[in-house]
């Protein structure tokens, strides 16, 4: 048994969760009580921390979540999702690749669409990881900003991206501190273009959702109060009505729309349920 293994994710109502060895040893309560994407996918209708639970140790079954028996890739199932946009932007080489963050390796480097699938659709919320060296062989360490420890640490992440030569980047972002430190780094940057993707929304404030607002070009609502307010407000572009992703920038607008384009349109939802409640 490996003392260091350690992964700390916020899932399912952003609850806190530990996992040690492929085993949930810790769950904090979740900030909400229902999300219509898990009881859509997996027909969960109160978020508990039992429901929890079981989601969890699903997924370590399942897919090997935060072990070494991982299965990194998954196809594209037709879905809408930060992942999925990114992929079909691979996929179209609108982005040379994407700067994301993986249980097991911290902030990495992809340029295959399924990786990107396979890594952002399936954990979402990483507070902090542990090496895993199977994960690491397979995204490749050359990818990995920090095998050694796994930081998460998405600035040096774009940062490494550009000194390996890419140029559209795309970087998967959960902090408004993030976004303007990104578009520094952008600013700074001759022929770079940094694309910023919002995720894990649930719980921000007022101001930090108007920053974000400010500086990213594709952002999901989650179960947030303010990021729908603020998208409402701004009457930005946005797509979905339980979980609303909203195109900020003409880029945004254009990668949201190459999506909906390749699933061939989405259905308007009539009654659309909403997270409860927003916070």
């Amino acid at each position: 048994m490996d003392d260091q293994d350690q992964h700390v994710i916020e899932a399912l109502g952003k609850a806190k969760i530990i996992i040690k060895n492929g085993k949930v040893i810790e769950i904090q309560e979740p900030g909400i009580d229902y999300c219509p994407l898990f009881e859509k996918y997996r027909g969960i209708k109160k978020l508990t921390k039992e429901a929890i639970r079981e989601n969890i140790e699903f997924r370590i079954e399942d897919f090997g979540m935060c072990t070494s028996k991982r299965i990194l890739k998954m196809k594209d199932f037709l879905s809408f999702g930060i992942s999925e946009i990114l992929s079909t932007l691979l996929e179209e080489e609108l982005i040379d690749c994407v700067v994301a963050v993986c249980e097991g390796c911290g902030t990495v480097v992809l340029t295959d669409p399924e990786l990107v699938q396979g890594v952002g659709g399936r954990v979402s919320g990483l507070v902090s990881t542990s090496p895993i060296k199977e994960i690491i062989d397979a995204l490749g360490n050359e990818n990995v900003l920090d095998p050694d420890h796994c930081r998460i640490d998405q600035i040096k992440g774009a940062r490494k991206a550009v000194d390996m030569g890419y140029r559209n980047i795309a970087v998967t972002i959960v902090s408004a501190d993030d976004a303007i430190k990104l578009r520094e780094l952008e600013n700074e940057l001759e022929e770079v273009n940094i694309y910023l993707f919002v995720v894990h929304t649930t719980g921000l404030s007022k101001k930090e959702a108007e920053i974000i607002f400010d500086h990213a070009d594709v952002i999901t609502g989650c179960a947030s109060k303010y990021m729908r307010k603020t998208g409402e407000d701004r009457q930005t572009f946005s797509v979905g009505a339980s979980i609303p992703i909203y195109g900020v920038t003409e880029a945004g607008k254009k990668f949201i729309g190459r999506r909906v384009q390749k699933i061939g349109g989405l259905k308007d939802k009539k009654d659309a349920k909403l997270p409860e409640p927003l916070i």
